[in-house]
């Protein structure tokens, strides 16, 4: 998820703003996001059928 849609509750603006202490701490939480922090579930899911039928493939081959 990114943060440039994401409102505060507490100030009620846009969290990519960083108006109040609380935007910016969801700001800077945000963005630590790891390797697979942008990648969304049907692309996870997606890479894990291609790894699945190469392991076959390469079962099948030796």
């Amino acid at each position: 998820m990114t943060y440039d849609r994401l409102v505060c509750a507490n100030c009620a603006a846009p969290v990519n703003e960083g108006r109040c202490p609380v935007c910016r701490a969801s700001r800077e939480r945000l963005q630590e996001t790891g390797l697979f922090g942008q990648v969304t579930p049907a692309a996870l899911v997606a890479l894990l059928v291609a790894l699945i039928a190469l392991a076959v493939l390469v079962h099948q081959a030796a």
